[in-house]
């Protein structure tokens, strides 16, 4: 069913395109401000981007970050957020929020977790208390929420999936999205539908053809960075983005590493989410543009280098390899903070550069940059 026009005018513009490839740059319109894409957001999956308040996200130039719906529901509670204004005023967050449905969660978690027709059964990692979440309940939590952004409750598929499995998991995660889009009612939220189908060509042009007549604001290409090698990732890319309507955005979930966005911003993917940049800056793996730094290895011990010398990031404007190596040996918070606002600033500026890069017409010669300066290593 195809809901009236939204009020709040057109979601997305295409500003700019190249001439050789599907990338593209243009704008997404919220009720709490403008998202320049190709992007890509920061993940606070329990209200909060480790480490980060929302004035250093700000100052890094984030413009949109990611929360969970299924955390959140667990804990504090949907309601009690609601009942607090809200996330963006919980979190003292007035950019846009995308929350996702917790497809992906159940997934991630599926030993405590039971799929039916009706929606998933499963017990709670945190108290081992058990829930039931169906599409309807999924999107009464997201608009309980008040994200800008939501998305349809999806079953997210493992790799590698027999073809049997993959049908009969489109074929639960279409009828789950028409369910999504018919509890869907809060006019001020945009809902995206996700294109399911695992590696199979014919099963995901069906998971973009089944979700078209819906109406959604949106596309994501979930079912992906499970697992799979990037170049089965980058078919199912060249496969279906060409069959999302131009005037819709197109997310890819869950996504990625460096090479993994350049790839996909140069198949013509607007947004993504991924972990990796906090989680490995809590691990001591920092991205550079020479490739990534373990910087507990001892041949930091003495190294008065900065992360990287191409970066203007604080941490790299005023601390050596060998004092961010000495606080994560040592334990120190400050480690975690200084290793997260360089791998954000890092992601956020690759994506800076990739804009500018279609805006004039030289991708190509971006990538190849990209690509050049890996190659010459740390």
């Amino acid at each position: 069913m195809q809901l009236e026009k939204n009020p709040l005018g057109p979601h997305f513009q295409v500003l700019s395109q190249t001439h050789n490839s599907l990338a593209r740059r243009g704008r997404i319109h919220t009720p709490h401000g403008v998202i320049q894409t190709p992007a890509f957001m920061s993940v606070g999956t329990a209200g909060t981007v480790k480490g980060m308040t929302p004035a250093d996200l700000k100052d890094l130039g984030a413009e949109i970050i990611l929360s969970n719906a299924y955390h959140l529901y667990l804990r504090p509670g949907h309601l009690f957020i609601e009942k607090r204004g809200g996330l963006h005023n919980f979190m003292a967050w007035d950019r846009p929020i995308l929350t996702d449905s917790g497809g992906y969660q159940v997934f991630s978690l599926n030993a405590l977790s039971k799929i039916t027709e009706e929606g998933v059964d499963f017990q709670s990692h945190i108290d081992g208390s058990r829930h039931f979440i169906s599409p309807e309940k999924a999107i009464g939590i997201e608009a309980a929420l008040g994200a800008d952004i939501i998305m349809a409750f999806d079953e997210c598929l493992e790799y590698p999936a027999t073809y049997p499995r993959a049908e009969d998991s489109l074929n639960r995660t279409l009828r789950w999205a028409a369910r999504s889009m018919s509890a869907h009612h809060r006019k001020d939220q945009f809902l995206y539908g996700i294109i399911q189908g695992g590696c199979y060509p014919d099963l995901r042009e069906r998971g973009i053809e089944g979700l078209l007549p819906l109406g959604f604001d949106g596309f994501a290409l979930g079912g992906l960075s499970v697992g799979e090698p990037q170049e089965e990732m980058l078919k199912v890319l060249d496969q279906v983005v060409p069959l999302i309507p131009i005037d819709k955005p197109r997310y890819l979930m869950g996504v990625g590493t460096p090479s993994d966005l350049v790839e996909a911003v140069s198949r013509g993917v607007d947004l993504f989410d991924c972990v990796l940049p906090t989680r490995h800056a809590r691990t001591g793996i920092l991205f550079t543009s020479r490739g990534e730094l373990h910087i507990k290895n001892a041949r930091y011990k003495e190294d008065d280098l900065p992360l990287d010398p191409n970066c203007q990031c604080y941490t790299c404007s005023h601390f050596s390899r060998a004092y961010l190596r000495h606080l994560f040996i040592s334990k120190e918070l400050l480690a975690m903070r200084l290793n997260t606002l360089h791998n954000l600033y890092y992601y956020l500026s690759l994506m800076s550069g990739l804009r500018k890069s279609i805006e004039q017409d030289s991708l190509d010669q971006f990538r190849q940059h990209f690509y050049d300066d890996r190659a010459t290593g740390i």
